[in-house]
């Protein structure tokens, strides 16, 4: 899977929202705001191929948290972006 290309994150009053680029970035009733956590991860897989496990790794390496934490919440991350078609299979 990857993070579509046309979504770029932008920081907006004080909140990183996840924009499309070009003509549909006028409708702002679609904006997904990110906690720091998750732009980080954003960052961390952008413009890669990478898998919920990959994920899940960094997030352990960062946090020093238990694998199975990671991996739940590397899931939650990856299925809400999934959801919103900012990533794709």
């Amino acid at each position: 899977m990857r993070i579509d290309d046309k979504y770029k994150i932008r920081s907006i009053a004080g909140e990183n929202l996840i924009i499309m680029q070009g003509k549909a970035a006028t409708d702002m009733t679609k904006v997904v705001s990110l906690n720091q956590t998750s732009v980080w991860l954003f960052g961390e897989f952008a413009g890669r191929e990478f898998e919920t496990g990959d994920v899940a790794a960094k997030l352990v390496d960062r946090y020093e948290i238990e694998l199975h934490l990671a991996e739940r919440d590397a899931a939650v991350w990856v299925d809400k972006l999934a959801s919103c078609g900012i990533i794709i299979p």
